[in-house]
């Protein structure tokens, strides 16, 4: 797994997640938001997961 170049807006978390599950990056990002709303810590699991997923290669 990869953070997206292509489908990004702020680190390509959401944008990779849509790209390896095959589903709309908006629809993986209006689900996550709506997941942050809620008591817990997405957030953290985001910034995390920031950190952790390497950055998708540059394609030549």
């Amino acid at each position: 797994m990869y953070r997206s170049r292509e489908h990004r807006i702020l680190a390509g978390v959401c944008g990779g997640l849509a790209d390896k599950w095959g589903l709309p990056p908006t629809l993986v990002r209006i689900v996550w938001l709506l997941l942050s709303l809620l008591p817990g810590p997405m957030w953290v699991a985001y910034v995390l997961m920031w950190v952790l997923i390497p950055e998708e290669p540059k394609k030549y």
